[in-house]
């Protein structure tokens, strides 16, 4: 499961890719589609890359155009999945929420029925 700077980052890559399987970006035009707040810097985003690449959501090779740094980033079975994936996270998340509301009425429905009977 992602942290929350590698599902950014990692949804800032698939935007780019587009649904080809492949692209060639700059780390500048990553950071443009993160979230300004969280303050990324090129190092920043290269070391999630990295990590990235290690989880085995793409492949990044390092490129240069014109004196600026380039990745090659080509999609696995992993990054194809990502949307998927999220889809099923927030559905886990919204299943165990739903679950602990329901578990918390149960418990006072069953404790006022205890309380009637016993007083």
């Amino acid at each position: 499961m992602l942290n929350k700077q590698e599902n950014e980052v990692m949804k800032a890559v698939y935007e780019m890719c587009d649904g080809k399987g492949s692209c060639l970006v700059s780390p500048m035009e990553i950071m443009s589609i993160l979230p300004e707040k969280k303050k990324y810097t090129p190092e920043k985003v290269e070391k999630i890359l990295r990590s990235l690449e290690l989880d085995d959501y793409f492949d990044l090779i390092e490129s240069d155009r014109k004196g600026e740094k380039m990745y090659v980033i080509t999609l696995h079975a992993n990054g194809e999945a990502y949307p998927r994936t999220r889809l099923q996270v927030r559905r886990s998340v919204a299943f165990k929420i739903g679950l602990s509301v329901a578990g918390a009425v149960v418990t006072f429905v069953v404790g006022l029925i205890l309380k009637s009977i016993f007083s």
